[in-house]
């Protein structure tokens, strides 16, 4: 049975968790997870400027990642395997700044996230996997930065269990060094005073 696309918006507002076109015959399937009319005519204003892939080995960590300048709203999708994907607002005057939301992600519920621009967005590898980016930014290392996964203003509930307990956690030295809440907050007030 073909599934067309459905987007849900998130409690987060400019988030939507996708469903995308899914077509299913004798030989496998046919997935289309972007159509830029599509998903104009659903309040998405995406156009792609970059498209990458991560291929992470179960429990690696890569969080909570967004560029300072030249902000690179997401669409993410799990191509194979599964990671519990989150998503957190950091728009200063947004009322749900700070505010976090996870989903699994995975090859087999074909399941896409738009992150919009001032998100931070990570997730947990649960089984190795594959999950592709589509940019509406290219990557602007000079703007590159992120908040700690475990940041206890945030408070992000990670399934660690899933990965035989946080001892088994495979984080890169660049995201042992991501700064706190706090200090995004003062680097956001400085920007704007």
């Amino acid at each position: 049975m073909i599934q067309k696309f459905e987007f849900e918006k998130l409690s987060l507002d400019g988030a939507y968790l996708i469903k995308p076109f899914y077509a299913p015959d004798e030989r496998g399937g046919f997935v289309k997870d972007y159509n830029i009319d599509t998903f104009r005519a659903n309040g998405i204003d995406h156009e792609l400027k970059e498209v990458f892939y991560t291929i992470s080995k179960k429990g690696v960590i890569r969080a909570l990642h967004f560029q300072l300048v030249r902000q690179q709203p997401k669409l993410v999708r799990c191509i194979s395997g599964h990671v519990y994907d989150v998503i957190v607002d950091l728009r200063p005057e947004s009322p749900s700044f700070g505010q976090w939301q996870g989903f699994d992600l995975t090859g087999d519920n074909r399941l896409s996230l738009y992150i919009p621009a001032y998100f931070g967005h990570g997730y947990l590898v649960l089984e190795d996997s594959v999950v592709s980016y589509k940019c509406g930014e290219v990557f602007y290392g000079e703007g590159d930065s992120g908040i700690m996964y475990n940041d206890a203003q945030i408070g992000i509930d990670w399934p660690f269990e899933k990965i035989g307990g946080i001892e088994n956690l495979i984080i890169s030295d660049k995201d042992k060094c991501l700064m706190s809440l706090e200090e995004y907050k003062q680097i956001i007030s400085e920007k704007q005073g």
